[in-house]
């Protein structure tokens, strides 16, 4: 006993444990620093684009396709790895076991790439978030800091990894619990012991950067909305549920077979299609009065709040907004528009329930929907309850989140981001080499 507390004590004073302590906890700072700026400067793109909207709604026709195409061309010429959400390259970097291709995943250049990229991208008004790229963001500076500082294998086989990428998902979204949910339930589909620790001190400390610099705010605003929980509540869960998860699941296989078939065109004609992409995104924002452009976080916002109505038609004009953003392979997330589309959906189904508060109907529809493309369901309906501060809806909540993931499983069975990590697992896995024949048996005489 007295070994193991002199060991403890040992390893706790030791100069190369304090070093180990500074770095990460300064590299969480760091992620919590970005993540703050980041957001500000989403939102400054986001209504830079809505003011030429604003000049004339006929303009996204013209700029919005070069912009998608000038984004599309500096991912692919000076940002490879950086395209897309983010999170694939990270669940792929966790199933990579060679730290030199990780590297090519998660880096410096990476980080600034989506940064500047995805900026670019909401300024052109592409239905994309900036949530997904933050834990890209959260997991590179981690992960590249560690291999800096030379750290031991076992923070830097996975830990780094899922500590940066939790940390990313707590800043963006100021949501601390669903962020080590995410990073558990999504990215690495298990609890690990040795990362426990590392991944919720991560969270912490870049959570608390981002609300030194932000405030203490909710992301989708206070909702006081609450459902009386008894038998006659069952139908508007279950519909909500059912529908957010088929409706997402939609989604998912939508976009999964999209990329597939895109991709291989994408490679030898990256401008055309991201033309071509860019000119559907602005002719869809015509269609939906320009409803569809950006993030949707002022739509998902407003639907919430209970203080705007929308289309019937913008939940779907959103998703397909969002579908087309993605194939332009421009760097962008899928998890603020999918609160818009959740939303939106949410809104268009409290018209079925006139007795039940809307507010309420439309967190049912946003953390059904959002649950049915991510399938986690439990990140789902706590990073809803997290972001309206609202947590008499709890058992609702959970009940739509677990529905939806069973609704949304029947029509995409695999989820999204294992889905689409799998591109870059087989881009970073070297063939395997030819082997030679077996020799034929010989016959006993």
């Amino acid at each position: 006993m007295l070994k193991r507390i002199f060991q403890s004590a040992n390893g706790l004073l030791s100069p190369e444990s304090w070093r180990i302590r500074i770095i990460f906890w300064t590299g969480a700072v760091f992620v919590g620093l970005i993540a703050s700026l980041f957001a500000r400067a989403a939102d400054y793109s986001n209504t830079l684009f809505m003011r030429l909207v604003a000049v004339s709604p006929w303009l996204p026709l013209l700029v919005t396709p070069a912009l998608i195409m000038l984004v599309a061309w500096l991912t692919k010429r000076y940002f490879p790895g950086s395209e897309g959400s983010g999170i694939p390259q990270c669940i792929a970097a966790l199933n990579i076991h060679e730290e030199s291709m990780r590297g090519k995943l998660l880096s410096w250049r990476i980080a600034i790439g989506k940064v500047l990229l995805t900026l670019l991208g909401l300024l052109s008004g592409a239905s994309i978030g900036r949530e997904g790229p933050t834990v890209h963001i959260g997991a590179a500076v981690l992960f590249s800091l560690g291999r800096l500082g030379r750290f031991p294998f076992h923070y830097m086989d996975r830990g780094m990894i899922l500590a940066g990428g939790a940390a990313g998902i707590a800043a963006a979204f100021n949501t601390p619990l669903a962020g080590i949910l995410f990073a558990i339930e999504e990215m690495s589909r298990s609890f690990e012991e040795r990362t426990s620790g590392t991944l919720i001190t991560a969270v912490i400390i870049a959570g608390i950067t981002s609300i030194a610099l932000l405030g203490n705010y909710t992301y989708l605003g206070i909702v006081p909305a609450n459902i009386q929980v008894t038998p006659g509540i069952f139908m508007p869960v279950f519909v909500c549920g059912v529908a957010g998860g088929l409706l997402g699941g939609l989604f998912s296989t939508l976009l999964i077979r999209g990329q597939r078939i895109i991709r291989p065109i994408y490679r030898r004609r990256t401008l055309l299609v991201a033309g071509i992409c860019g000119l559907l995104i602005a002719l869809i924002g015509i269609l939906s009065g320009g409803a569809t452009y950006g993030s949707g976080y002022d739509a998902a916002r407003a639907l919430v709040q209970n203080t705007h109505d929308v289309n019937g038609a913008f939940p779907y004009l959103k998703l397909l907004a969002t579908a087309v953003s993605y194939w332009s392979g421009i760097p962008g997330g899928i998890f603020a528009p999918s609160l818009a589309t959740g939303a939106g959906l949410g809104a268009h189904l409290a018209h079925w329930f006139p007795h039940i508060d809307v507010a309420a109907i439309v967190l049912l529809g946003t953390v059904a929907y959002f649950a049915g493309v991510v399938q986690t369901p439990i990140t789902a309906f706590v990073i809803v309850m997290e972001m309206t501060h609202n947590n008499d809806l709890l058992i609702p909540l959970m009940a739509a989140s677990f529905i939806a993931y069973g609704a949304s499983r029947l029509v995409c069975p695999k989820p999204i981001y294992q889905a689409l990590a799998e591109n870059f697992i087989t881009a970073a896995t070297p063939p395997a080499a030819d082997k030679p024949a077996p020799e034929p048996p010989t016959k006993t005489p």
